[in-house]
């Protein structure tokens, strides 16, 4: 079997380019792939994270340019819970089944230690969803909803002094699961100068912990010099705006303050324009990919080697997996064996003694019947001493009784004779 692995894969070391002499129609599989896809559709599952009050939701509200309706969370809520709401969007042609989920109470408790642990359970739990659809015999991985979160956009509050415990905490136990792109929520609250400082100490500070936010790919060369800019506005800060004011003969989104207007689309003022670009128009795909590719690849490993299931054997040497199946089930076979032969050992352990309690019993039953015999015989025969011994008195009483009736019978004869 391993010299015909090692044969197929020196052939396909060795591949021969070959020219048509006409052409052949296989061009036109990037248009039936785009014409599928679109057919089918394409899902994209954002989670928001961030403390209540930052403006996670009207930023989606802005970011879709549509009115999700999400009611507004209280502070008060014991622990963190995460919402998922689905809808489906349509532009021009194309379709989108859209996810988002906020976590509700996130940052709100005081002790904050295990806020995060939610988040990690409901992405852990996506991931197992999919993970149990990709091993049943009967799939159906193309129709059923795929809900492992693309993108995690982590909400900063705009404080200017740097990142919390809490944000390094969550996003070091993250980054790993998902791709996230920090923001600065309500960045219209501090002025440029503490905005590019504040920019620089979160960067420094996720050096620092080693935490790995999503970075754009700059390996395709028609995105490579916007993503590679891009990547140095990381994290984005960002405004958000249900509100539209009129500005010529446009409404464009905005918020309008006593001292002037934050124009959400003017990219001097905030940098949601390059968020949108960045997040929906050029690199949603990737971030797709990276999910399947990376992280569920990940925890699918994790999860395989939990189950038992490798690629090499003891030896380091490759191993299919129907092998280690079979040595799996070979293992598990001889493991309930040896359980059946302890099981059966302890009941034939716990018979002996049982019989051995039994026998003792009988023993000890035996030996209170011979001595209640024995009492029982000694009783009678006290009792039937007794009886002869009454019966002697009776006698003995009758006989004297005979003896004195005897006696004045003859006393009175003898007075009847003197008169």
């Amino acid at each position: 079997m391993s010299a015909e692995v090692d044969f197929v894969n020196k052939k396909e070391v060795h591949l021969r380019n070959l020219k048509q002499s006409g052409h052949v129609g296989f061009d036109s599989l990037p248009d039936q792939l785009v014409n599928k896809s679109v057919q089918n559709g394409f899902v994209f599952n954002v989670m928001c994270i961030g403390e209540t009050g930052l403006g996670k939701s009207t930023l989606m509200d802005t970011l879709f340019n549509t009115s999700f309706e999400s009611t507004p969370s209280p502070h008060t809520l014991p622990s963190v819970k995460l919402k998922a709401h689905t809808y489906e969007l349509q532009e021009s042609n194309v379709r989108l089944k859209l996810t988002i989920c906020d976590t509700v109470g996130y940052g709100d408790q005081i002790n904050k230690d295990d806020s995060f642990k939610a988040v990690v359970d409901y992405i852990d739990a996506q991931f197992e969803n999919y993970l149990q659809e990709e091993l049943k015999i009967k799939r159906s991985l193309v129709t059923c909803h795929d809900s492992r979160i693309h993108i995690c956009l982590y909400f900063i509050c705009p404080t200017g002094h740097g990142l919390k415990s809490l944000d390094l905490v969550c996003m070091k136990k993250l980054d790993s699961k998902v791709n996230i792109i920090p923001v600065i929520a309500k960045a219209d609250t501090i002025s440029k100068v503490e905005l590019q400082r504040f920019k620089a100490k979160i960067i420094q500070e996720l050096n620092t912990n080693g935490v790995h936010i999503y970075q754009f790919p700059t390996d395709d060369e028609t995105v490579a010099e916007t993503n590679t800019s891009m990547n140095s506005h990381i994290p984005f800060a960002v405004v958000g705006s249900t509100e539209f004011i009129k500005v010529g003969n446009k409404l464009i989104r905005a918020r309008q303050y006593p001292w002037g207007t934050v124009q959400v689309e003017n990219e001097t003022h905030c940098d949601f324009v390059k968020l949108r670009e960045m997040l929906i128009r050029t690199n949603m795909e990737d971030m797709r990919e990276k999910t399947h590719t990376r992280h569920y690849e990940l925890y699918r490993q994790k999860r395989l080697e939990q189950m038992g299931f490798s690629d090499v054997d003891s030896e380091n040497k490759p191993i299919s997996f129907q092998q280690t199946f079979e040595a799996k089930r070979s293992n598990h076979l001889a493991e309930l064996q040896s359980k059946e032969e302890e099981v059966r050992q302890m009941f034939v352990q716990r018979v002996k003694e049982k019989e051995a309690e039994l026998k003792e019993s009988e023993k000890d039953l035996h030996a209170k019947f011979e001595k209640l015999k024995r009492d029982h015989a000694e009783e009678k025969r006290k009792l039937e001493e007794s009886r002869k011994a009454l019966e002697e008195d009776y006698l003995d009483f009758q006989r004297r009784k005979q003896q004195l009736a005897t006696a004045h019978h003859t006393l009175t004869l003898g007075k009847s004779k003197k008169k």
